[in-house]
């Protein structure tokens, strides 16, 4: 497939619906796990216009087995937070709990970890492998409010074909 996207205006269920297959396409036949989430998160930048779009993987950071953080992976926005440990923040929340969460409004979420401050509500998306998160979805708006159910359902659908084919290091 070219490398172009197909802009579409219309319904947010419609404009996922005609980005969907596109996404689909870029990343069908790559092995590669850091170029497909490279071309995910500049197709979702690219479409929406979010503030940021960007993954954290779960990687080692010490001597035992279990210490783990996410570590910054493709974005597209502006310079973000580099590690994040288990349990803090939006992200780390989604990986601890294995959810996606919506955030309407970041102030109002505890321990809320602000890379930026125009980031005013925010969604995050575990990614799994055999039953594991691997990493996360990242997605911040300048609005309040912009994440909803629609949001969730596309964009879970999005990451699903999102697997590494080898270990991460």
């Amino acid at each position: 497939m070219a490398e172009d996207l197909h802009i579409i205006q219309g319904t947010k269920a419609e404009i996922y619906q005609s980005l969907i297959p596109q996404i689909n396409a870029l990343i069908d036949g790559e092995p590669d796990l850091i170029a497909n989430l490279a071309n995910v998160a500049a197709a979702l930048k690219e479409q929406f216009n979010w503030l940021w779009v960007g993954f954290y993987l779960v990687k080692p950071f010490g001597s035992a087995q279990d210490d783990k953080e996410l570590v910054l992976g493709p974005f597209q926005g502006p310079v973000a937070c580099t590690r994040i440990k288990k349990g803090r923040g939006v992200c780390g929340a989604a990986w601890q709990n294995a959810v996606t969460l919506i955030v309407p409004d970041v102030e109002k979420f505890p321990g809320h970890i602000a890379c930026s401050s125009l980031s005013k509500s925010e969604i995050v998306i575990p990614l799994f492998k055999d039953g594991e998160v691997f990493g996360v979805l990242d997605v911040d708006s300048e609005l309040l409010n912009e994440f909803d159910e629609i949001d969730k359902r596309y964009l879970e659908e999005i990451v699903k074909p999102l697997s590494p084919k080898e270990e991460l290091r």
